[in-house]
């Protein structure tokens, strides 16, 4: 069985040419792990970050003399890296130039409307909403991908049944170069990506803002997403730093705001359009979705109890004359969907009806 220290030894050998140290030694290597499910004798998944200061030109070869290492002492394993830029202690770059680049800006103009799925508050049943619209806009003939960027609590892994999947890497030929990027992970007609995909489900990452933020940037623009109609961008609860740099950095058509029929949430709903309407952030939003708007038992079909109080998202949709683009009721199936990987949006029912209203709608 391989261990961490094997993997730790075998990337001492790794040298930066600029500080003639290992990998290693520099403390760029983070958050190391491995993980065997199937058994078989060093074979599994191996998984770390790569972690630069700056904005490093030697990060692609270091990574790849990483692999090259690791590919030659465990030939049965898989390799995840994950290069990252601490901004926090980066120099020497202009905005928006990390993560970015001549050819992540050809891959995000291949799509036509890149969309932010917020909430003011935890707890509104944001991922939910964003995954079954997702699926429901690939069920009404759109090419659509959806970006997990809750660095936090990533919850698209979960939630699709894709938990063990890691997303391979591959090369293209940009300007004459060959650049490494991601591909998506597609299942249900959508094309997923998320750092969950790169971490254990139990990890806890422990990043400062700027480091999230760069992670969220490659993870936007050194994906191969394809020519897309729909990206949906599901943001963290809030209005932090993480918003702000996605807000700054990515070109967003306009935003969906998720909320519960309660006043605490209605309250945070509020600065979460504030913040969207801000003269120096101006983008668009296209509409309110209601989530948990009330609970009917099947045994009384026609009754409907509002548990969270009634129509607070009708409200607050007249109040900024923006849409109310729908209202999914409580529902056991949904919260089903979401624990066992299939969401409710797949199968037929009074939920995908709704789900396919609010496609239809936005």
């Amino acid at each position: 069985m391989i261990q961490l220290s094997d993997i730790e030894k075998v990337l001492g050998s790794v040298i930066h040419p600029e500080y003639e140290k290992s990998v290693i030694e520099l403390s760029l290597v983070q958050n190391l792990t491995y993980q065997n499910d199937s058994g078989e004798d060093n074979a599994g998944t191996i998984k770390f970050r790569l972690v630069f200061h700056r904005n490093d030109p030697m990060a692609n070869s270091i990574k790849e003399a990483c692999q090259k290492a690791l590919n030659e002492a465990f030939p049965k394993a898989k390799t995840s890296i994950l290069v990252l830029i601490d901004t926090n202690k980066a120099t020497g770059h202009n905005k928006g130039e990390l993560g970015r680049g001549d050819a992540g800006k050809e891959e995000i103009e291949k799509i036509q409307n890149i969309i932010a799925v917020a909430s003011g508050k935890g707890g509104v049943g944001k991922s939910t909403v964003a995954v079954n619209l997702a699926i429901a806009l690939a069920q009404s003939g759109y090419k659509v991908g959806l970006l997990d960027a809750d660095v936090y609590g990533p919850s698209v892994p979960k939630m699709t049944a894709t938990e063990d999947y890691l997303p391979p890497i591959a090369e293209k030929e940009v300007n004459g170069e060959k650049k490494q990027f991601i591909v998506p992970i597609e299942k249900y007609g959508v094309k997923w990506m998320s750092i969950g995909y790169f971490a254990k489900p139990e990890q806890a990452l422990i990043w400062r803002g700027p480091m999230a933020c760069g992670a969220l940037k490659q993870l936007t623009f050194e994906v191969l997403w394809g020519e897309l109609d729909y990206l949906l961008i599901d943001l963290p609860p809030g209005t932090g730093d993480i918003h702000i740099t996605m807000i700054q950095e990515i070109p967003l058509t306009g935003a969906i705001i998720v909320t519960t029929p309660q006043q605490i949430a209605l309250a945070d709903v509020e600065k979460g359009i504030n913040m969207f309407r801000n003269k120096d952030v101006h983008t668009p939003i296209y509409g309110i979705v209601e989530n948990m708007s009330w609970f009917t038992p099947k045994e009384l079909p026609n009754n409907k109890y509002y548990l969270f109080g009634k129509n607070g998202g009708e409200k607050m949709a007249e109040k900024y004359n923006v849409p109310l683009l729908g209202q999914i009721p409580i529902v056991m199936g949904v919260m089903e969907g979401g624990d066992n990987g299939r969401p409710a949006a797949l199968d037929e029912g009074e939920i995908q009806s709704r789900f396919r209203e609010i496609a239809e709608n936005l």
